[in-house]
């Protein structure tokens, strides 16, 4: 976890470009909303590079995102200064709302006081591969909820490492940049490695550099992330398909959970 995303980060953007965010920031929008939640402080778990973070400030809310990877937060942050020093936009509201970075480890992650949400999206949960780490997670998450606060995250299945993702090699190559993506998924240990070879822009012009990370992601079941949401204290309130947005299916790939915290 500690290594993955530094010579990735810079052409994380360019790579996910068709990643559907802003039917991800609507759910977000929306299922915030039915929990109440109009305002307030929400923390955005495993930002990235900022996208969905600053999606929900423009909605009004004040953000906080958190990430292990210094790189990618680099880049959020160069993000909102380009913002902020533009001033006034094309349709004359000035976009100065002000998002709080903080570079933690989501185990072991401190904030100032306690927030009205939480929400973790893109698989930043698989990352942590460790049970107990993540029920670790899920126990300070409960802790910096205000009361009846909502948790909100995704998750990759055993099933999507298993059956989808397999044994695969990924590659694209763009004139901004090319990576190949080579997948693996240990079934016995429930973990997926994926060896990622980046070519990314060097400040010579015409060159490129190459960098190489290794990722390990843990593939979970829905039953599994009930448990140890009840165990670090928390309500388990519904699980949906991610892509469908219905029930959940023994061939769902990607599940949404919601839980709340069950009173201080």
């Amino acid at each position: 976890m500690d290594e993955a995303y530094t010579g990735f980060a810079f052409v994380y953007d360019l790579f996910m470009d068709e990643t559907p965010y802003e039917k991800w920031g609507a759910f977000i929008e929306k299922s915030l909303k039915e929990y109440d939640i109009a305002q307030g402080i929400v923390l955005d778990l495993g930002c990235g590079t900022g996208i969905m973070t600053e999606y929900l400030a423009k909605k009004g809310y004040d953000m906080i995102g958190v990430d292990n990877s210094y790189d990618m937060l680099d880049v959020a942050s160069k993000k909102q200064s380009e913002r902020m020093a533009q001033g006034v936009t094309a349709d004359k509201a000035k976009e100065d709302y002000s998002i709080l970075y903080l570079c933690q480890d989501m185990r072991e992650f401190e904030l100032y006081g306690t927030v009205a949400a939480v929400y973790s999206i893109c698989d930043s949960i698989n990352y942590i591969t460790d049970p107990d780490d993540l029920l670790t997670v899920f126990k300070l998450v409960n802790n910096y909820l205000d009361p009846k606060g909502l948790f909100l995250f995704d998750f990759n299945t055993d099933y999507k490492y298993r059956e989808v993702i397999g044994d695969t090699v990924i590659a694209e190559n763009r004139d901004e940049g090319s990576f190949i993506w080579e997948n693996t998924y240990d079934e016995e240990n429930k973990i997926n490695e994926y060896d990622l070879t980046i070519f990314s822009p060097s400040e010579q012009k015409g060159l490129f550099e190459k960098h190489e990370e290794v990722h390990f992601q843990r593939g979970y079941t829905l039953s599994e992330m009930k448990a140890l949401i009840e165990k670090a204290g928390m309500i388990f309130e519904k699980a949906l398909d991610a892509d469908t947005q219905q029930e959940v299916t023994e061939q769902s790939e990607r599940i949404y959970v919601f839980a709340r915290e069950a009173g201080k």
